[in-house]
């Protein structure tokens, strides 16, 4: 039995598809891109600092052998020195910095700074034996002598938030001199109090809603510790949903403000979700943060020291 052939009505259809096909993803990437580079100008030209006392600069430095990045925004180059430790292990927050530090600018030199493995600090060269604790205070250490003489200061202000949060307590407690106080973000603590508390809070909140997808995956990860960065995905996932951790502000709006960020490219995004397996393969699973246990390794600190937790 022949086949027959399709009409001419029937090829115009299969034309039109095939086209369409291969041209709106491509219209749907340029609009993309265009949007993207509209709404990075935007909170650019939005945020940007003018004065002729005024700092805005986004800068490549040398650390513990490798390379990272910091900016520094600040309307007023004689203020104080804060130097921010962002959060994760591997979540910066530098691309976030632009549309969040307006208020603290007024009143410091602020610097943000993606730690070693993270975001536009991400690098394939990173020797995994270098994510370790001790190395990330090394690392700020140097990064406060470095900003210290730069702005010919004797002490900086230390902010942390979260992973960051220990970072800053063992530092200052190492070496309190170099600091005026530390301010404690969602403060960290000991991870295995921490993150029992925050599973079972998910867990009770995910069975009174009935959120049954939320209590499949719990139950899956089980309580901690965890040793992959997909079970501590989903941890924060559902403690996020839930407000046991942060307010207004999901990871969805996270990935979106570094996507739209005038400080990251497309390699700096690349770099981001690299970084963020790179930690997670090396922090996370070493069990980095979880043999911090600040009870037993900053019992007293020398100099004054500030908790902002809560909703606001």
């Amino acid at each position: 039995m022949k086949l027959k052939k399709p009409n001419k009505i029937y090829r115009t259809i299969l034309y039109i598809l095939f086209v369409s096909l291969l041209v709106i993803p491509s219209i749907v990437g340029v609009g993309i891109t265009f949007f993207r580079l509209y709404s990075r100008e935007k909170t650019h030209n939005d945020t940007k600092i003018t004065g002729i006392t005024s700092i805005e600069s986004l800068e490549k430095i040398t650390l513990g052998d490798v390379e990272q990045w910091i900016l520094i925004r600040g309307e007023d180059r004689s203020n104080p020195v804060l130097l921010w430790l962002h959060g994760g292990p591997g979540r910066p927050t530098l691309p976030l910095a632009t549309k969040h530090d307006s208020e603290l600018i007024k009143h410091f030199v602020v610097v943000h700074w993606d730690q070693r493995g993270a975001g536009k600090s991400f690098s394939p060269e990173i020797p995994t034996s270098s994510m370790i604790m001790d190395q990330f205070v090394s690392d700020t250490i140097e990064l406060t002598q470095i900003l210290n003489e730069r702005f010919n200061k004797q002490k900086l202000f230390l902010i942390g938030h979260s992973w960051g949060s220990k970072v800053g307590v063992l530092t200052v407690n190492q070496y309190p001199d170099l600091f005026h106080a530390f301010i404690g973000l969602g403060q960290s603590v000991y991870s295995a109090d921490g993150d029992s508390i925050g599973f079972q809070f998910a867990l009770d909140r995910a069975s009174s809603e009935d959120n049954q997808k939320a209590i499949r995956q719990l139950e899956e990860i089980g309580p901690p510790p965890w040793t992959t960065s997909k079970q501590r995905s989903i941890y924060s996932r559902w403690i996020n949903k839930f407000g046991g951790t942060g307010i207004n502000f999901t990871i969805q709006d996270y990935y979106r403000e570094i996507i739209n960020s005038p400080n990251y490219s497309l390699q700096d995004i690349l770099n981001f979700f690299q970084g963020q397996q790179f930690t997670g393969k090396t922090v996370i699973k070493k069990g980095e943060s979880e043999r911090v246990n600040l009870f037993e390794q900053a019992i007293q600190l020398k100099i004054p020291i500030y908790f902002f937790s809560g909703s606001a």
